[in-house]
């Protein structure tokens, strides 16, 4: 790993002081702050059921900055003493719980428990990482209802808390946040898309894999001069697709596959200039392709599979990968049968309000006055 790519480079850049500032020396006996990180380490330690890797095994002795997955930098508020600044236990599948000691590192910037099998909560503790700016307990299994308490930590940047077995709702104070990038896909979430989900100022959003409810906010569009991928695969989202979308012309992902999205593709995907990968496949919309839509000069990866478009402009088929099975393109291989298509296109209309939001079709006209009676 090169030094620009490790944890102890961020941490460097981040506290802003010069290597030259480090003590070779200092340890937990001369040192308050590595002596609180020596109790927290040690209790983290303690609380590890399997460490496979032997991941751990020279956290041994008072000199926690040598212990592996451990970076100390230069305290800010106090260049001339060390502290635990990163934590990095990324992919050493140990087992186990976080206990709430781990408050005492309260210097912490970089907090990355990736790919390990913790369970248990995200101890409340963590309130104390003041100057935390990642957090990253992915792919553990972790539960519980949704951490809010992350929420309080004001200088956090990246928050990516997905492939756990968190539940219940999450709050739309997230979206309120400061926040670069947000995973909290593969959870056992269930929540509305609320609509101050267009407050968030994150270029990564990534909700897939949870069960959302109610239709995608027009709001969102507030969001266009920072998102960049938009991830809402499987979210269980019942909805149209406001025309507004097309105004998050900063986007490069885009994928709402496997929902219940119905209607019309709309146009405006067309002024979507940067848009590398669009994923709508899984679906129930209809229609035909948009021509402007493939012609998209950075369109690399287009994906409509498994709907009912009846459609595609010849232009779409010279995009690098493009995936148009199972819908009702005359002339294309690996689509519907034709019963299935016209079974699908002569059910009752589906009727979009204003706000992309499916909508119960309007009142049916009353009957005509009967005639006058005839004398």
């Amino acid at each position: 790993m090169t030094l620009s790519s490790s944890p102890l480079f961020f941490l460097l850049c981040l506290f802003s002081f010069p290597f030259l500032s480090f003590s070779q020396n200092q340890t937990a006996l001369n040192n308050d702050r590595l002596q609180k990180a020596y109790t927290a380490l040690q209790a983290l330690k303690h609380s590890i059921t399997s460490d496979p890797k032997n991941f751990t095994q020279n956290w041994c002795g008072p000199d926690v900055c040598s212990y592996k997955g451990v970076y100390c930098a230069p305290a800010p508020d106090e260049p001339c003493h060390q502290t635990v600044a990163g934590l990095d236990l990324n992919h050493a599948r140990l087992v186990g719980t976080l206990p709430e000691d781990l408050g005492l590192l309260s210097d912490l910037a970089l907090f990355h428990l990736n790919s390990n099998k913790f369970k248990g909560c995200l101890p409340n503790s963590i309130t104390s990482f003041k100057l935390l700016h990642e957090l990253d307990v992915s792919n553990n299994k972790l539960s519980g209802p949704f951490p809010s308490h992350v929420l309080c930590l004001t200088n956090l940047k990246y928050l990516d808390i997905r492939y756990n077995k968190f539940t219940g709702t999450v709050p739309p104070e997230i979206f309120d946040r400061d926040f670069d990038a947000v995973f909290i896909n593969n959870n056992k979430f269930k929540f509305t898309l609320p609509e101050n989900i267009g407050n968030s100022k994150a270029s990564v959003l990534v909700l897939a894999n949870n069960k959302l409810k109610g239709c995608i906010p027009k709001s969102i569009i507030n969001m266009r001069n920072t998102l960049n991928e938009l991830v809402l695969l499987n979210a269980n989202i019942t909805s149209c697709i406001p025309p507004e979308i097309g105004n998050l012309d900063q986007l490069t992902v885009f994928d709402i596959s496997f929902n219940n999205i119905e209607g019309t593709l709309p146009e405006s995907i067309g002024n979507m200039k940067k848009l590398e990968q669009l994923n709508i496949a899984h679906n129930n919309l209809a229609g035909e392709i948009p021509e402007v839509i493939c012609e998209l000069p950075n369109l690399k990866n287009f994906t409509f599979s498994y709907n009912y478009f009846c459609g595609e402009p010849g232009r779409c088929l010279d995009i690098k990968r493009i995936d148009d099975r199972e819908n009702c393109i005359a002339g294309r291989p690996d689509q519907r049968p034709h019963d299935e298509c016209m079974a699908f296109l002569h059910r009752p209309p589906v009727y979009c309000d204003s706000d992309g939001c499916i909508a119960p079709p309007p009142p049916s006209p009353p009957p005509p006055s009967p005639p006058p009676p005839y004398y």
